[in-house]
């Protein structure tokens, strides 16, 4: 009995064969780490080994239930999974690619808000053949949303970055979400929670937020947040008398919560009430100081602005003044003629320092002139010398100030900004007529000996 012979491989086939080692070898390089590319039906597709990973470290199963989270203002999709022992941890966090409107619940279709509130979401509400890559429908309108006769459809969480009052994911994104919602369903869960907030529902966010309209609408929603935070654990959701009851339970069986009708009498399990009830007095006390410190930075800020306008208006003495441009401009003191100082008479100080010299600098002594005719001296020069005297009286020192200013035109000056904030010169005090300065006398008189 001869042997079988097998044609030897021909150099084509071998490089061939080494071409195919070599692309599955790229291929499970590619599939390791953030570098993740998934391959057949995009529905069908399983998450990245990264996220595969920590199961492992989180002590979840593969197929283990989900819940979703959704914080607006933080642009935030949280994806939970429960654990082994029940409840749920924090498996993924997600940043939203684009979520649509402002804050605030979906109030009517076309307004292009993106919904808040509590929905579920079944296995019918999957769509692998979204035209923006994978979705699902949010459930909008709900029973709570359909009591304030809310109105709105198809809106869904998917993927191609693009939204009209969704939220919007990247197509990776979006295939993960979907596959561990695909998963969960795979391991008996019904239908998984999503809670849509504006915001994380922590003290300083409600404070920070506190004088929006939709505030009611969010302290309800606060109620929701806390029961998870507190349990871990998908809170069971009810709408009664157009709002929200959380893990209630009636007391009467066979009545139940109808979203229009009032209340039945229900009870909350005692170890939830007392832990959202201390949660909830921990949260206050924390608003307050919120509030506060609010409040505080609102008065810091009014005062700079009040000194940023006073420092403005020394600056600029037309600042903020009532007077018209074509007023200021009449209301300005005309430039006095220069006079000849007698000799020996000290320069005024600050009269070339500007606004600022006037204000901080104290005026010196003034020297004192003798009011008598010094022996052959003229008459209309001891005249013009005594009238130059500074007055004795406070108010007539005052009108010093003004004193090359005309005398109709001083009176009748409306005081603007600059005068009611710096009072020296002020109308109120020159009771007396300000003597008049004969300048020509002044300028052509022959010097004071000393």
């Amino acid at each position: 009995m001869g042997m079988i012979a097998f044609p030897k491989p021909t150099a084509r086939k071998v490089i061939r064969l080494a071409g195919a080692l070599a692309l599955a070898a790229l291929l499970a390089g590619c599939q390791s780490g953030d570098e993740y590319v998934a391959f057949g039906p995009k529905h069908l597709r399983e998450v990245r080994p990264a996220i595969k990973a920590k199961f492992t470290e989180l002590k979840m199963d593969a197929r283990s239930p989900i819940l979703i989270r959704i914080f607006k203002e933080e642009s935030t999709l949280e994806v939970w999974k429960q654990n082994r022992e029940g409840r749920f941890a924090l498996l993924e966090t997600f940043e939203i690619c684009k979520w649509s409107g402002e804050l605030g619940p979906k109030v009517k279709e076309g307004d292009r808000q993106a919904p808040e509130g509590f929905y579920e979401i079944t296995p019918g509400l999957m769509n692998p053949n979204s035209s923006y890559h994978l979705a699902f429908n949010m459930g909008f309108p709900n029973a709570y949303d359909r009591s304030h006769n809310r109105t709105g459809t198809h809106l869904m969480v998917h993927g191609a970055c693009s939204s009209r009052g969704c939220y919007a994911m990247t197509d990776p994104q979006i295939e993960d979400i979907y596959a561990l919602a695909r998963d969960s369903f795979k391991g008996g869960q019904r239908s998984f929670q999503v809670q849509a907030f504006p915001f994380r529902m922590t003290a300083e966010n409600m404070a920070r937020h506190n004088d929006s309209p939709h505030m009611d609408f969010w302290r309800m929603l606060k109620v929701g947040y806390d029961h998870f935070e507190v349990t871990k654990q998908t809170p069971k959701i009810d709408v009664c008398e157009k709002q929200y009851v959380f893990n209630a339970t009636p007391l009467m069986a066979n009545v139940p919560f109808r979203a229009t009708a009032q209340c039945p009498a229900y009870e909350v399990p005692q170890a939830i009430r007392v832990a959202v009830e201390a949660k909830q007095k921990k949260d206050a006390e924390a608003f307050q100081v919120a509030m506060a410190n609010i409040r505080e930075e609102a008065e810091r800020e009014q005062r700079a602005k009040e000194r940023a306008a006073m420092i403005a208006a020394i600056v600029n003495p037309k600042f903020g003044s009532d007077d018209k441009p074509e007023e200021a401009a009449q209301d300005a003191p005309a430039e006095p003629a220069t006079a000849e100082a007698p000799a020996g008479a000290p320069a005024a100080p600050g009269s070339t320092g500007g606004v600022f010299a006037s204000l901080f600098a104290s005026k010196p002594a003034q020297t004192p002139v003798a009011a008598e005719q010094a022996p052959g001296q003229p008459a209309e020069t001891v005249a013009s010398t005594a009238a130059a005297t500074p007055p004795a009286s406070p108010a007539a020192a005052d009108v010093t100030a003004t004193a090359f200013a005309p005398e109709a035109q001083a009176a009748e000056q409306k005081p603007g900004f600059f005068k009611r904030w710096l009072s020296f010169g002020s109308s109120e005090e020159e009771d007396a007529t300000p003597p008049q300065v004969d300048l020509t006398t002044v300028a052509t008189a022959p010097k004071v000996k000393p």
